[in-house]
């Protein structure tokens, strides 16, 4: 059983374990800030300027933001990022959707501070406005040299434990923006079973949590558990 000050953790409940990155405002796990720091200061020895858009992320704020969008408040994007019509999608199909761009709130790898969202600042025009999507990180896009100069850091070891989870489609959208302190967040995901994460939704005031819930072994699977072996083999800071 999970103590309560780790369960609160593990879904979001409590900011107490992240920390202030003062460049960003956002909030960080302090070792993911930590090799946040040191990536960061290679990267502007080589021209970019790495920073936080997005750190952690609270349970009530993805709750939000996944109601909003089983609402109808909030565009459901389709896999190019185009708003889909969802008036009459079924239930299910309804929740896939929005899973393939947002997280279930509670399984939120943001919840833990060990995940963020990154830009280059140096490459944005003066009045641009950030959307985190795939055309800004493609090769050719606004933040494509940063990622191709991160994408040899990652490969050769060099990332100080930060890596892409959502490098490949296996449910969730690729984002080359999401990075992830994996000694940390290893940790926290063998701690997120199905059990303790069904436990948590339907006592969250969740839109779709009957349907979620329903399907939550398939959702786990593709949308949740990053495999062992997308782990990078590093030892923590």
């Amino acid at each position: 059983m999970l103590s309560v000050p780790l369960q609160r953790m593990l879904f979001g409940l409590t900011d107490e374990h992240v920390i202030l990155d003062p460049t960003s405002g956002q909030l960080l796990h302090p070792e993911a800030l930590v090799a946040f720091q040191r990536l960061r200061r290679d990267a502007r020895e080589a021209g970019f300027d790495p920073q936080i858009a997005s750190g952690f992320r609270s349970f009530e704020r993805q709750r939000t933001i996944w109601n909003g969008k089983a609402q109808g408040l909030r565009p459901v994007l389709d896999s190019e990022g185009v708003a889909l019509e969802i008036s009459g999608l079924p239930p299910r199909e309804l929740v896939m959707a929005i899973l393939r761009w947002s997280a279930l709130p509670g399984a939120s790898r943001h919840h833990w501070g060990t995940d963020f969202d990154m830009i280059d600042a140096a490459a944005l025009p003066e009045g641009y406005d950030v959307q985190l999507t795939p055309q800004e990180v493609a090769d050719n896009g606004i933040f494509g040299p940063f990622h191709l100069w991160l994408d040899e850091r990652i490969a050769s070891a060099q990332s100080y434990g930060l890596f892409r989870p959502f490098a490949t489609d296996q449910g969730v959208a690729p984002e080359r923006w999401h990075l992830s302190y994996a000694p940390r967040a290893k940790e926290l995901q063998d701690l997120l079973t199905i059990e303790r994460l069904q436990e948590q939704l339907r006592r969250g005031d969740l839109a779709l949590c009957d349907t979620v819930c329903e399907h939550l072994e398939e959702i786990y699977t593709r949308f949740v558990w990053i495999p062992d072996h997308c782990y990078p083999e590093i030892m923590p800071l």
